[in-house]
Formats: structure tokens, sequence, C-alpha cells
């Protein structure tokens, strides 16, 4: 008798800490949920293709006018063509090109390298593919790769490495030097990269995003992950985009007419022509600096070591002064005794772990930065 392959992946926590929250009334810092609307040019231009008749099946690889202008824009940015007919695909949100790509190059028995803690999207599908995932733990205290640890983890079986960059949960962000070596360890094997840069458009302290697209070696062996979400602050829209070679992609196209038949149209078309603007190009990274700036400084006298966002709206607490209850256990307390939500993040853990981080969300107005830092610095040692 064959048995399910979901038989060992875990519920979700998140769904546990958006209940709570839901519960207790808490702030909500626990899920990434911006605060900010979307544009309203962009909102009006969907309301006009609705109104247009733009409702109708497109083409599941994503209508044409808005794989030319991914093809521009990522050209301008990484000075790497792909060629919107054959190496963009638009797909129903990051999740869902992750699970494609993952499910077009992982078969039984594989081994994919993934960097602790990872998004929790990555295992699961790894595992409903047959595969094994092999854990790589991000060094701390500014959760780096060491890649001399990577290079010894590789053998005949490995057949993907997973990158995100800026990194859900750590804000961590890779650098030059990162990928380069990534690139030299990878020379001369048949692994396959998916990297995960949906937050590419939200890096701090004057770096710049490093995209493996920038990196001709990498980009001819991986897959990259964006959105428009984090950007426009269109999340539930559920649009993303995948990148690739033309041979990847026509397996990942193969896979996903079986998984979805078609992404929103007239969002399509809205998101098309809103990015021919000079609205949709502005800079946000300033923006959610700041944002980033003014919690830490609210935070400043609380008992939580702030460990600093390098990129995303997404930042770690450390909470080991204050209490030795595990991460969820503390979650649990946070909420329900000082009203504000957090991720543990054990959360992005395979494994039970003693290390005492919880996960924010930054992306809020500073109203809700302030109330939820007043509580936080309320927090005495539960020791």
């Amino acid at each position: 008798m064959a048995l399910s392959k979901s038989i060992n992946i875990k519920g979700s926590i998140f769904s546990t800490v958006n209940k709570l929250v839901t519960e207790t009334g808490a702030i909500d810092l626990s899920l990434g949920k911006t605060d900010f609307p979307c544009p309203e040019k962009l909102a009006d231009m969907a309301a006009m293709y609705i109104r247009s008749g733009y409702n109708n099946f497109a083409p599941h690889e994503g209508i044409s006018e808005l794989r030319e202008v991914i093809s521009e824009r990522v050209q301008g940015m990484y000075n790497h063509f792909y060629n919107p007919e054959t190496e963009i695909t638009i797909t129903a949100g990051p999740i869902q090109a992750i699970m494609t790509a993952i499910s077009t190059s992982v078969k039984d028995e594989d081994e994919v390298i993934l960097f602790e803690p990872a998004y929790e999207s990555y295992a699961p599908a790894i595992s409903l593919n047959g595969g094994r995932p092999v854990y790589v733990a991000l060094k701390q205290p500014n959760f780096h790769i060491d890649w001399e640890e990577v290079r010894k983890m590789i053998t005949s079986k490995t057949r993907m490495i997973i990158l995100n960059s800026p990194h859900n949960p750590t804000g961590a962000v890779l650098s030059e030097s990162d990928l380069i070596q990534l690139q030299h360890l990878t020379n001369g094997t048949n692994i396959t990269i998916l990297s995960d840069e949906v937050f590419e458009s939200i890096v701090f302290d004057n770096n710049t995003h490093q995209s493996v697209s920038k990196f001709e070696k990498l980009a001819s062996r991986s897959f990259v992950v964006s959105s428009f979400g984090p950007v426009f602050n269109i999340n539930g829209w559920g649009l993303a985009y995948i990148l690739a070679p033309e041979k990847l992609m026509n397996e990942f196209r193969r896979i996903q007419q079986f998984q979805i038949y078609n992404v929103n149209t007239p969002l399509q078309y809205a998101l098309s022509e809103y990015l021919r603007t000079e609205d949709s190009k502005k800079d946000i990274s300033e923006m959610y600096q700041g944002k980033r700036n003014y919690f830490n400084r609210l935070m400043g006298d609380s008992l939580f070591r702030i460990i600093p966002s390098q990129g995303s709206y997404f930042e770690v607490l450390d909470y080991a002064a204050i209490s030795d209850e595990s991460d969820v256990d503390f979650t649990f307390r946070l909420a329900s005794e000082f009203g504000v939500g957090v991720i543990p993040v054990s959360a992005f853990m395979h494994e039970k772990n003693k290390q005492k981080l919880v996960r924010i969300c930054f992306a809020k107005n500073n109203e809700t930065l302030e109330k939820a830092a007043e509580r936080l610095r309320m927090v005495p040692s539960l020791k």
C-alpha cells in the first residue's frame, strides 16, 4: 500500500500564531502584512482592466506584455537578458514558483542543500518530490554562510541548492563574495540553483542586491524567483515571476501547466502597464530602512538584543536575556501577556533548537511600531 508523502510534513505555526493574535488582540508584528496601501494608480489600472473585460484566461506562461517589461527591468538591474518568450514565466505567487521549480528538478533520493533558518515552504516541497533536505546552519552573529561547510555537504546526489536573499526570517543578505564562492563550488556539477529573491528591492545601508542573474555561470543553472508583492504592497494579488534559461524553463512550464491553469488576467495587464511608469521605479529601500531604524531606536532600552536587518522588512530579536523558555512558549507569552504577536524562529528550523530568537515585521506605520515597542520595552527578565 502506497503511503502519502505528506505524512511527515508538520503543520504551519503561522496559522496558529495568526489565530493567537486575533484571539488576544495583540499588535501583529508576526506576518509579512504591510500597513501601506497599493499605489492608487495601480489600483485604478486594475479596476479599469476588470471593467474593460480582461477577465478570460491568459496564456499559462503569462501575458507577453508583462514578460517583456520584466525582461527589460531585469536587464537594466543585473545586465542579464532573459528572453521573455522562453525564459520568463508569470506565476501565482512566489510559493507556487518555488514549489514548481523544486518539482521540476528534484526526484527520488536527490539531495537539496538549504540554509537554516529556512522559509517553511522549501523542505516540504523537497520531501513531497521524494528528495532529501540537507541542512546547513547560517552562522551567527550575522547569519552568514560557511562555504567550506557547504563544500563538504555536496555529494554525487546533490541536485539543488536553495538560496534566499534578502533572507526571511533573518534579514541577512548575500554578498558578491558569497556568489563568487557558490559559482566556484558548482562549476563542473549538474547542481541547479533555486534563488528566492522576493525581497530584492529592499536592501539597506547602501548595499546592492546581489542576484544570481549577475553571474553568468550561476544564471545558466538557476531558477530566480521574484515578486511584485513586497514592492507595491500587493501580496494578496498572488502575482510573481520566475526566470531561468530556456532548458530549465521548458521543464518548469511543462509542470506548471498541470498545477495551475491561469494567473489573474486583469492584474497582469495592470502590472504590465504600471511597470512602465516612473512611479513604479521608486526606491523603497530608503523607506523601509527608516522603519527599521525607527523601531530599533524605540527598542533601545529594552532587554531584547536586536540583530539588525540588512534587507527585507523582517528582523530577528534575541530574548536570551529575558527568558529561558522555548521560542514557541515565549511567543505565546508575548501575545497573551504583553499584547505583541511575533513568530518563533524555530518555525524555520527542522529540529527543536535552543536559540532564543523571534522574528518581527517592521512594515508598519509609526504608531503601530511605537505601541509595539512600548509593550516590548515593558517585558521584564522572566528568569
